[in-house]
């Protein structure tokens, strides 16, 4: 797999749908705060989004996308002054995952839903991208439209496995955001997804996807990007905003946490398969990672909660 797709994998990424809002005139809502990334499509129409401590709203046109990262609360309105009302004042008893209707409805539909990055360090991705990621028009997202487009057929025609296929659609729409995202070069930061613009770097970024045991070097990687050791090393923290062997453990650390929760291999097998040539180094890596030890993660994981970022015993 190609370094993002690792990396969504490894994150338990799961999509759902949550429906659309169909409005018409005047109308202003409120969304409380979230987990995960929210998203709306907006298919027909235009709104401003205003999100919480945001100083200025935004504008979102007919065929334009915006993901909502960091669980913010948030409004949607046709005059960003109108005095909102809150969004559980005009669900329906009964939420059926389709199409809310506002003020009779007619002049605008968007369709959403949020993801779930379930696997820990949801950091990795999440402090890459802004308050509000904006997906204009242009001529290089069709799939993106095409995508939309299709979901907002399946939450109105009512067909049987409607709601699976509007939530595969979901995952293509954020996969299709992120490229969009990564390669506009008004948006250019700091972070993992921004160093996969750089060809070179890709290639190495999946060089350490591809093998997390191996034992690189910068050296070897810089050989993986066709690049000298100090460009590479130098373009690599400047894009990425971390060194690559900093990188390159935290995805072993990642990687060590998806194997203690599927496979049944021992911390010994776990941590040669990731290159460390002791059970102690993996062990004190991964608590300094990931905020707990192996074992606990694993029993964590097998009772079904949590311990990333709480203290470890």
């Amino acid at each position: 797999m190609d370094p993002l797709s690792d990396l969504l994998s490894v994150l338990k990424l799961r999509s759902y749908v949550s429906g659309g809002f169909d409005a018409g005139g005047e109308f202003a809502v409120r969304f409380g705060q979230h987990e995960g990334i929210k998203f709306h499509a907006v298919v027909t129409g235009a709104c401003w989004i205003t999100l919480e401590d945001a100083p200025q709203p935004v504008r979102i046109q007919a065929g334009e996308t915006f993901l909502l990262p960091h669980g913010k609360a948030f409004r949607i309105a046709s005059d960003p002054a109108i005095s909102p009302v809150d969004i559980q004042q005009i669900l329906p008893p009964v939420q059926n995952g389709r199409i809310i209707t506002y003020n009779g409805g007619g002049d605008f539909l968007s369709v959403g839903g949020y993801f779930t990055l379930s696997g820990g360090q949801a950091d990795l991705l999440i402090e890459t991208l802004p308050p509000i990621l904006h997906i204009r028009k242009s001529v290089d997202n069709e799939m993106l439209r095409w995508c939309v487009q299709r979901m907002r057929q399946e939450l109105s025609e009512g067909q049987p496995g409607d709601f699976v296929i509007a939530e595969q659609l979901a995952t293509m729409i954020l996969v299709q955001a992120l490229r969009v995202h990564l390669t506009d070069k008004r948006h250019q930061g700091t972070g993992w997804l921004f160093a996969l613009a750089d060809p070179r770097l890709r290639a190495a970024i999946g060089a350490m996807h591809r093998m997390p045991g191996h034992r690189w070097t910068v050296e070897s990687l810089a050989a993986e990007a066709a690049m000298s050791r100090t460009a590479f090393a130098m373009r690599f923290r400047q894009a990425a905003g971390v060194t690559p062997m900093a990188y390159l453990t935290r995805w072993r650390m990642l990687r060590a946490a998806e194997m203690l929760t599927t496979s049944r291999q021992s911390l010994a097998g776990i941590s040669a398969a990731l290159g460390y040539e002791s059970e102690k180094s993996f062990s004190a890596t991964f608590k300094r990672v990931m905020h707990c030890s192996p074992r606990r993660y694993g029993k964590a994981a097998l009772a079904g909660t949590s311990v990333i970022n709480t203290p470890s015993s």
